[in-house]
């Protein structure tokens, strides 16, 4: 599974690209988020890129989770966000 890291500063477009191109390709993502800023640009994307692949027939559930992280020696909350495929029919 693709994990794709997203920071308050990351372009909503191109990580919903990278959501797009990883749906496709492995029919599941992981996405994580540390800190509202990067919370908020994943969920933006995510809204993108499900709109695009909707377009198209794909369809994908959300299933958001919380984890611990230590970056550069810092400990924090990160938001996981697991997306993955489903039929309708």
């Amino acid at each position: 599974m693709n994990i794709i890291r997203v920071s308050a500063n990351s372009q909503t477009a191109a990580v919903a690209g990278v959501i797009v191109d990883s749906i496709r390709e492995h029919k599941r993502t992981e996405i994580q988020a540390i800190g509202t800023g990067a919370v908020n640009q994943a969920v933006t994307a995510l809204e993108l890129a499900t709109g695009s692949l909707m377009k198209d027939s794909i369809f994908v559930t959300c299933v958001p989770e919380f984890s611990n992280s230590s970056i550069e020696d810092r400990e924090g909350a990160t938001v996981k966000i697991v997306v993955d495929t489903y039929s309708p029919y």
